[in-house]
Formats: C-alpha cells, sequence, structure tokens
C-alpha cells in the first residue's frame, strides 16, 4: 500500500504522542486534587441530572501480556470477594454526596475482567449500584465480557441485572499472534459467547481488535476482521497496539523484533479500516466503526459524539464518575483520580473517606483547548462560532491558535471563516496535529505510537 510522502515527512511514523482520552492527560495530574476536592465536586453536580458511572474492577485470571490496563492476577475468588465489598462500601460513600434525583446515563463495569465476578457478586455489585442511583429510562448498562471466563449463570445474572451493552475483547483470531500476546481466545469460543449474549436479548454488541501486533500481516489482519464481522457487532473499536514495555512490565514478554514498523502499522490499519467500510460501517473518529442505526453512528452524524476515558461516547452526562482503584473522574470542574494501587485504595474506603490523589482543577485555557482537541478526535474539524459562543475567548485568539497548528502541517489542513479542518489525507496525523493546541509538556510523559 502506497502512503502519502508527507506523512513520513510530518514525523508520523517516529512520533510518540498522547490518545488524547482526556485534556490535559493523566500524566499532567497533580496531587493537589484530595478527597475533599472530590466531594465537593460531587455535591455540586445538579439535583435530577444524570451522570456517567464506571466501575473498575482490577482482577483477572491471566495476565495477557499485551495489555498495560492497571490490572492484577488472582486464582481465587477471595480477593475479589473483599474488593466488591470495597466498592459497595465506596458506592455507600458515594450515596452520602451524590445530590438528589440523579440517574446513571451510563453505567460501565470494566477492567481488569469484571466477568469473573460470580453470579452472586454481579447481583450483588449491581444492587448496590442501583441503591444509590437508578438507570435512566434510556440509560445504557455495558459490560466487558472475557469469553475465557463467562458462563450462562454469569450472562444471565448480568442480563437480569439490566446490562444492555457487551464488549467483547477480541484483539486477533490469528493462533500465532494470540500466543505471542498471551491471550488464546478461539473464534469457535468468541462466536458462541457473542451468540448467547444475543439469546439473552442484549441490544448491542461491541467488540476491541488490535493491529500493529506481533507477527501480524495484511492477510492476517483481513482474515481476523473477516470472522469478526462474521459476528455482526454493532460497534467496532480498531485499537493501535501501544507497546509500551518500559510500563508494563509484562509487555516484555512480546517478542519485540517481530513488531510490524509503523509504516507497516499504517497498512493494517487501512487494510482493516476497508474491511469494515465495505461491509457497511460507518467511520467514528479515528478508530471505531458503527452499524448506521448504532447510537455512536447517530451522535457522529448529530454533532454530539464525545470522546472519555473509554474512548468514543454518544452519552451527553457532564459528568462521569469512576469507582474502584485507579479510576478517573471527569467533572464540569476537573479531573479526579483514585489511588492505583487496590491496597491503597481499600485502605481509604475501609477508613471512611475517598481515595482520590491526584487529578487537575481546570484554569486558563484548559476548556478550550480540550474541545478544539476533542472536537478535532471527534469530526476532524472545529467551529469558530461554537468556540466564540461556548468559552470567554475572542477571535484573535482563536485565530492565533489555528494559525499556529497550520504554519506546522500545511495544506494537511485547513483554516477558513468557519473554522479548521483536518484533510482527509491528513487524517492518520489527528492526534499530532490534536497535540498542536496542547499547552502541555508532552515531553514529560512517554506515549504510544502516533499511528
Amino acid at each position: 500500500m502506497t502512503h502519502d510522502p508527507q506523512l513520513a515527512r510530518l514525523g508520523l511514523f517516529d512520533a510518540r504522542v498522547p490518545r488524547y482520552t482526556s485534556y490535559p492527560t493523566a500524566p499532567h495530574f497533580g496531587t493537589d486534587i484530595g478527597a475533599g476536592t472530590f466531594i465537593e465536586w460531587i455535591e455540586a453536580l445538579p439535583e435530577h441530572s444524570a451522570i456517567s458511572l464506571y466501575i473498575h474492577v482490577p482482577f483477572c485470571r491471566r495476565l495477557c501480556w499485551f495489555c498495560a490496563c492497571r490490572t492484577q492476577g488472582t486464582t481465587t475468588d477471595e480477593p475479589v470477594v473483599a474488593y466488591v465489598e470495597t466498592l459497595k462500601t465506596e458506592l455507600a460513600l458515594l450515596r452520602r454526596h451524590l445530590p438528589k434525583g440523579v440517574t446513571l446515563s451510563r453505567l460501565h463495569w470494566g477492567g481488569g475482567t469484571p466477568t469473573l465476578l460470580s453470579p452472586y457478586l454481579m447481583r450483588d455489585l449491581a444492587d448496590a449500584i442501583f441503591k444509590v442511583a437508578p438507570m435512566a429510562p434510556d440509560g445504557e448498562f455495558s459490560v466487558e465480557i472475557d469469553p475465557n471466563e463467562i458462563d450462562d449463570a454469569r450472562l444471565d445474572a448480568l442480563t437480569a441485572s439490566g446490562m444492555n451493552r457487551a464488549s467483547i475483547g477480541v484483539q486477533d483470531f490469528d493462533p500465532l499472534i494470540q500466543k505471542a500476546i498471551g491471550r488464546e481466545q478461539s473464534y469457535a469460543l468468541t462466536r458462541d459467547v457473542a451468540e448467547r449474549i444475543r439469546a439473552r436479548g442484549v441490544d448491542s454488541l461491541n467488540a476491541d481488535i488490535l493491529y500493529g501486533l506481533p507477527f501480524q500481516t495484511g492477510p492476517r489482519i483481513s482474515d481476523s476482521v473477516q470472522k469478526l464481522l462474521t459476528l455482526s457487532p454493532d460497534r467496532v473499536a480498531l485499537y493501535g497496539y501501544a507497546h509500551v514495555p518500559w510500563m508494563s512490565r509484562r509487555q516484555q514478554m512480546i517478542p519485540s523484533d517481530e513488531m510490524p514498523t509503523p509504516e507497516e502499522r499504517l497498512s493494517l490499519f487501512e487494510t482493516a479500516r476497508q474491511l469494515f467500510l465495505w461491509d457497511g460501517y460507518v467511520e467514528v473518529g479515528i478508530d471505531h466503526f458503527a452499524k448506521p442505526g448504532d447510537g455512536m453512528a447517530k451522535a457522529l452524524k448529530a454533532g454530539t459524539l464525545r470522546r472519555n476515558f473509554q474512548g468514543y461516547t454518544d452519552d451527553s452526562a457532564p459528568a462521569l464518575i469512576g469507582l474502584g482503584a485507579s479510576s478517573i473522574s471527569r467533572f464540569p470542574q476537573g479531573f479526579a483520580q483514585n489511588a492505583s494501587a487496590t491496597a491503597a485504595h481499600t485502605k481509604a474506603i475501609r477508613e471512611g473517606r475517598f481515595s482520590t490523589h491526584k487529578g487537575h482543577r481546570f484554569a486558563g485555557e484548559d476548556l478550550l483547548r480540550a474541545r478544539i482537541i476533542e472536537a478535532l478526535m471527534c469530526d476532524f474539524r472545529v467551529s469558530r462560532a461554537e468556540l466564540l459562543a461556548g468559552f470567554d475567548t475572542s477571535p484573535a485568539r482563536i485565530d492565533a491558535l489555528f494559525h499556529a497548528a497550520a504554519a506546522e502541517f500545511g495544506d494537511m489542513v485547513r483554516v477558513c471563516e468557519d473554522g479548521f479542518t483536518i484533510t482527509d489525507r491528513a487524517r492518520p496525523l489527528t492526534r499530532m496535529i490534536a497535540r498542536a493546541f496542547d499547552a502541555y509538556d508532552s515531553a514529560k510523559a512517554k506515549h504510544s505510537s502516533a499511528i
């Protein structure tokens, strides 16, 4: 596959940049945000408003080598049972401070492997959550499901508790690649789990697949994508594998000498992308695809697509509250992150306090720049009129920001009376172009490859 040579000249194949699921990004969070600020922001939420709630379950039966998430292995249920009790206590703390009438527009269980919970623990946790806040009438309850760690009893418990969207991690179906990344999961098993999920009336099915894995080639990723398409997922995340062995020691198990080059990564992405488009999926942002009737595709068309720590979302709630070790919350005022270590988080909760240990309070141009970056990541364009209407800024300041980025990327972007646009040929550069609007020093953190 032939690529635009200007992509290389602009540094696409060498750059490491943030994924911009937040602005500022987590490496810039400071320790001046603690439990008191977290409570203050919770209590400032409007009564009878809708919020999103994220529950982090950090445990896995086995640790996949490719994963860089905050997880820990366990072969017994004892730490899982104790952790659910901690979550229930944390939920009770939240209930104490949450304004009355709040409902959940989104509820998401992530990890780790939330499906390693027993059916009883699943129902117990869901009951504790809904005592704090019920689902909104059009709310969405999604769970990350590991096909290797699920059975009929647990699926029954989840659907009885209200799960109406399931997310299956696929990564790749090739046995050689699966062995190399420590995630062996057959197509037959994955298909069976997808069928059992749908048989229980779950409305929507998500799937994650990775490009940039060791031993991955065009024919191999094509085969994996075509197998995935037979499952007819409503929404697909085509993530670039982030090889960061300096951050995640388990990734040192992956053969670095078998990794595709950056140029090959772009070809792998394009191969998968074309297959999704040929099958009728709508391209959403830089790495998602959705069926035309899916809520994410509808949000893209309506101009209401947003981006948060789970990636792209059609959720319009003004606040996302994260519970569990390492979870991050976003409020209109800023970000708050829980203690990353499970032990430290548990200790704080048992002492009757939230474990918030760092975060960021929005100041200066944070919200303006955050919206520019989010709009570029979602829509590849930003409206000048929207910025002038929504932020305390001036046409001259917006022009200065736009033209500074245009000076760096030339004809790969367009500045006009309406705003700032990334051209179609420049879409692989989107994260780099977004970085041009980032006022923080990205050199302080080691980010993943730009492609």
